[in-house]
């Protein structure tokens, strides 16, 4: 059990010191050499004792206490108490930072370890190989002074790290990295890359096969399609069945042809580099003629189709890709609304932003489909799907086109109460007075 020092006992035996070497002095009439040479010893013992714990801390190497006299040896034992838990702690630590770090190796990301001010704590050996970072050479130094890329130096300032940045490893070029900035702790960011060199080449390799087979389709059946348009099925022989058959024939070429349009839309707007939108689109204009349109496919449907339009709202972005996005929520929501509904189109102002809408009476559909339907090919129902002739790439485009335009599609749906299909294009987008030039 550790003893703690007491104050009273201390004072009182220096006291009680003090006391007889003054009597005695008083007695042999030497009173004030005495207490002197009495304080020059009590001073000499402590001195001694300073000069041995000195010695013990910073010059002995043995853990264990010196040996002292009196209230000092307590002083050293409680000193070798303190030291013993501070070791027993940092073996602990040791052990838990060596537990960290054995786990941020076996991971399969570069995982850097960054302070407040963006100099490195720590990193695994995969960020040197990546990154091309050093370890312990770069202990301290800035990140943004190691990656000398403008585009996370921007990505660092910006302090945006809701999405990740893309971007070819310093170290090698035909590397494709992708970098997550996560903040923990007070001021602390943990960066995380990834190298998704083959993920990239995977899907470039499904665009370039998208994009290569749909034009390849392109052409015979261009070539199909017009000859069964020239042929008279009246004129064939068993005039009943060639009639059938060629009527069939041209509805699945004519099917196919929109479907290898739409891939090659798909691919287009994939394939294209992200630009700045410069270009004023005169969108009432534009939902005018979908208008004119949506009566002729909805001859045989007899919806009750209403727009509501504001004549003033224009905004920039790209006029193809914009007019398939509402050409393709429209078109959807005539096809898949059983006859006699009710569709509602609008495209208003809403907090400095353009929200566009098509909101239908139809069947609705289940919520186990909903995150689902912007995927390419994926369709609620197949039977109705080829009665329609959708191709299931509709949603997808608008997707990507939304993606392009710095927005997203929103689906509120519910069996039996229909759908909404949503979406706002930011403040960006909209331009503040028409006085720019509308295409």
């Amino acid at each position: 059990m550790r003893l703690l020092l007491s104050k009273r006992k201390i004072f009182s035996k220096i006291f009680l010191l003090f006391f007889i070497v003054a009597f005695i002095g008083w007695l042999l009439d030497l009173l004030f050499p005495a207490l002197l040479a009495t304080s020059l010893v009590l001073l000499g013992w402590n001195y001694r004792h300073i000069f041995i714990l000195d010695k013990w801390l910073w010059r002995d190497k043995k853990l264990t206490p010196p040996a002292g006299d009196g209230s000092w040896q307590q002083v050293f034992d409680g000193i070798y108490y303190r030291q013993r838990k501070a070791r027993k702690k940092n073996k602990e630590l040791r052990a838990l930072i060596r537990r960290f770090r054995d786990g941020a190796e076996a991971l399969p990301d570069a995982i850097v370890v960054l302070n407040h001010d963006w100099t490195i704590i720590w990193c695994n050996k995969l960020a040197q190989q990546l990154v091309g970072l050093r370890w312990p050479q770069d202990e301290r130094q800035r990140i943004d002074n190691l990656i000398r890329n403008p585009e996370f130096q921007t990505y660092i300032q910006q302090k945006q790290f809701d999405q990740p940045l893309e971007l070819s490893s310093p170290v090698n070029e035909d590397l494709v990295l992708e970098y997550r900035m996560l903040q923990y702790g007070e001021d602390q960011h943990l960066l995380i890359v990834r190298d998704i060199t083959q993920l990239k080449l995977l899907e470039q390799v499904r665009k370039d096969f998208v994009a290569n087979v749909s034009h390849e389709l392109r052409t015979p059946l261009t070539v199909l399609q017009g000859y069964l348009e020239v042929m008279d099925a009246d004129n064939l022989p068993q005039a009943g069945i060639w009639q059938k058959a060629h009527t069939v024939m041209l509805e699945q070429t004519k099917r196919m042809d929109a479907l290898v349009q739409q891939l090659l839309t798909l691919s287009r707007i994939e394939a294209a580099a992200k630009v700045q939108f410069e270009e004023h689109i005169d969108v009432p204009a534009m939902l005018a003629m979908l208008e004119q349109e949506s009566h002729t496919l909805n001859r045989d449907k007899q919806h009750q189709i209403q727009f509501t339009v504001d004549p003033a709202l224009v905004v920039s972005g790209i006029r193809e890709e914009l007019r398939s996005a509402f050409s393709n929520l429209i078109t959807n929501a005539i096809k898949y609304t059983p006859n006699g509904g009710e569709i509602q189109v609008s495209w208003v102002r809403q907090h400095q932003k353009a929200v566009f809408s098509v909101t239908d009476n139809g069947e609705g559909i289940a919520p186990q489909h909903v995150k689902r339907l912007t995927e390419r090919f994926y369709r609620v129902d197949q039977a109705r799907a080829r009665a329609t002739g959708g191709t299931g790439l509709g949603l997808a485009i608008v997707k990507h086109v939304l993606q392009r335009h710095n927005s997203k599609l929103m689906i509120f749906s519910e069996p039996k109460k229909g759908s909404s299909f949503s979406f706002s294009l930011p403040a960006e987008s909209v331009p503040k007075s028409k006085a720019a030039k509308i295409s």
